[in-house]
């Protein structure tokens, strides 16, 4: 089993690390972690987003980050840089960014980086 502590938000490697883990040790990061298809279908939704956002990860799991979840990244800085990484191949970007649809607006830090395994993405979100 991984030690959480050798998950840093940010990290070049983070996606070699987030490979090797389960759900329950992706669930107790210290800062959200969503893993979406290309199209932005979420995959995995852990639960310190949850707290982050107020939404239940179960209930978010199947639907769109960018349309129904999250609206508010539906933007050329935040949906424009997913797209352009996920067509590249090769995503890997940091942004700062405001999450405010249907929450108080918080300024979050959000790096997006291609998955090692499988058609998938990583969305990490850290609070500022």
């Amino acid at each position: 089993m991984l030690g959480l502590e050798m998950v840093e938000f940010g990290k070049a490697d983070i996606e070699n690390v987030m490979a090797g883990m389960s759900k329950a040790e992706i669930d107790g990061l210290a800062f959200g972690a969503i893993q979406l298809d290309a199209k932005g279908t979420i995959l995995q939704y852990n639960m310190a987003e949850g707290q982050i956002t107020g939404r239940d990860p179960k209930a978010v799991v199947g639907k769109n980050f960018f349309t129904d979840v999250a609206p508010c990244t539906n933007t050329p800085a935040f949906k424009g840089a997913f797209d352009a990484g996920v067509k590249a191949g090769t995503l890997n970007t940091m942004i700062e960014y405001t999450f405010d649809y249907e929450m108080k607006p918080t300024k979050v830090k959000v790096h997006m980086k291609k998955a090692l395994v499988g058609d998938s993405y990583w969305v990490f979100v850290k609070r500022l």
